[in-house]
């Protein structure tokens, strides 16, 4: 069963984040406006500006009056405990709840992990 997209605004919050976590926006840089992220999802600029909204909410961002949105000193550090704290609490417990429904022994999952980690 697939998971459903989350909603554009979503994407495009997520979008930056991984921006932030790629290096590619610095600390104290400049984010892309919502004009400018409309033009790259091809969406209506209030969606874009919500998904900047959301960032700036979680202190990820911060306004500079007349300049835009910029990113927050520590962002790369909170988008990433966010994140970590997401897949340990919530995707591994459905995938472990997955495995017992199909058998697969507490063994056998971590060396299925193992292996596609690299370490098996």
């Amino acid at each position: 069963m697939d998971e459903q997209k989350p909603p554009i605004y979503i994407q495009i919050g997520e979008w930056l984040e991984n921006q932030i976590i790629d290096g590619e926006l610095e600390a104290d840089e400049k984010v892309y406006s919502q004009y400018q992220l409309a033009e790259i999802f091809n969406v209506n600029p209030a969606t874009a500006g919500k998904g900047i909204t959301i960032l700036f909410e979680e202190n990820l961002l911060y306004k500079k009056r007349g300049l835009g949105m910029f990113v927050e000193a520590s962002a790369k550090e909170k988008i990433l405990e966010k994140r970590r704290t997401y897949f340990l609490h919530e995707k591994i417990e459905k995938l472990v709840v997955e495995a017992k429904r199909l058998n697969v022994s507490e063994q056998q999952l971590i060396n299925m992990m193992k292996k596609l980690y690299g370490e098996g």
